[in-house]
């Protein structure tokens, strides 16, 4: 029951954000949005950065009015595409005087086998090395806006993945879960990487991967019909938006959280994560797959 409990503990702070810039990925649907309503509320200055700009102006709208805030902005971002990628982080970079917190927070689930513009499986593109790509390009403006934070939402999916750096594009066999999986470990060992480097230069930036808890949101669109009938019976024990998006919005502004880093959280507690998540041999194998794979250099 206790652990029932914590899965729907609403955590509460009264922490400020007045003067802070937060970019939100994803940030015009599911946990999101709700991210978003609560930080603006926090009075940080959000920029929302989405793929689908039409369905992103209503959104934008009910932020704005859900959180009295209008310091709130739309750009377009899709991370499935280093062009737009490249494209939305040098308008950030030229716009904007800092990026406090970032959160890397779209993702795609379960879907068919498909590939991004770049020729990636589009879990593992998108939900990995989208957002590798994104921070990479935004780092340096986060590394002067410090204290910083750099926030990815994972998912205790990732307990039943493992990384194929053979075939990191499911190439020779696609299974929609096992990518899913994967793109979801690779957040977690992501954020145990990114901490060590920023902690090694002394940077004031930190780093944090989370499972928001099974969430009923859009995500679940790629389900087969078994699967959605699952997760229909599973409801009473799934969360709302708003209950998802607490452990982010713990992550992004919890004041005890300011000396952690590279760790992973749920229920807005540390969490344990798999053996493989802290395998930091193949979280550096990745890293440099990723880099190549990107045509990028970041030591």
């Amino acid at each position: 029951m206790q652990a029932l409990r914590n899965m729907f503990r609403s955590w509460s702070s009264d922490a400020r954000l007045d003067g802070k810039t937060v970019i939100i990925t994803g940030a015009n649907t599911g946990i999101g949005k709700e991210t978003a309503i609560d930080l603006a509320k926090r009075g940080a200055r959000i920029i929302m950065a989405c793929r689908d700009m039409e369905k992103t102006d209503a959104a934008l709208k009910e932020v704005k009015d859900a959180s009295g805030n209008q310091d709130i902005v739309a750009r377009r971002l899709d991370l499935s595409d280093s062009k737009s990628i490249r494209e939305f982080a040098e308008n950030i970079n030229k716009e904007e005087k800092q990026v406090n917190i970032l959160i890397n927070n779209a993702g795609v689930m379960v879907c068919p086998y498909g590939k991004t513009a770049d020729g990636l499986e589009m879990q593992i593109g998108v939900n990995h090395m989208g957002h590798f790509l994104l921070t990479y390009l935004l780092l340096d403006l986060i590394k002067r806006s410090t204290p910083a934070r750099i926030i990815t939402v994972s998912s205790m999916a990732h307990q039943w993945g493992t990384i194929n750096l053979e075939d990191i594009n499911s190439e020779k066999n696609y299974d929609k879960q096992k990518a899913y999986s994967q793109s979801k470990l690779a957040n977690i060992l992501f954020t145990r990487s990114l901490a060590k480097r920023l902690e090694v230069s002394g940077t004031g930036v930190t780093a944090y991967a989370l499972h928001p808890g099974v969430v009923q949101t859009e995500l679940w669109r790629h389900l087969n019909k078994p699967q959605q009938a699952a997760m229909w019976l599973a409801k009473p024990f799934t969360k709302t938006s708003v209950q998802g998006a607490q452990t982010t919005i713990y992550c992004a502004v919890a004041p005890e959280l300011e000396t952690e880093s590279g760790k992973y959280y749920s229920d807005c507690a540390p969490a344990k994560c798999s053996q493989a998540a802290m395998d930091d041999e193949v979280g550096q194998r990745l890293w440099e797959l990723s880099c190549k794979m990107l045509s990028i250099t970041w030591e």
